[in-house]
């Protein structure tokens, strides 16, 4: 029988994986805002080899309306990932 004693988590413990997690969230964000960049990059180039720009427009607002809703999800499981660590 092996008995291992885990120290139960004080309050300035569950401090750290909360900046992991927000920090992770920050990467994650990053990235979302990378794949836009990208994305409008390649409409730019289609644009200018003759998409119209109507569509161009109406494509760089769903990109971006892809963006805020992902990033607001971020937001929400970098929150509710917090909560869930500093519940006692």
């Amino acid at each position: 029988m092996i008995i291992i004693n885990i120290p139960t988590l004080t309050e300035e413990r569950r401090k750290d994986p909360v900046k992991r997690a927000k920090s992770d969230g920050e990467q994650a964000k990053v990235s979302i805002i990378t794949a836009r960049k990208d994305a409008n990059d390649e409409i730019k180039k289609l644009s200018n080899e003759g998409l119209s720009e109507d569509m161009s427009k109406d494509a760089e607002a769903s990109i971006q309306e892809l963006t805020d809703t992902y990033t607001a999800k971020v937001d929400a499981l970098v929150e509710a990932k917090e909560k869930d660590i500093l519940t006692v």
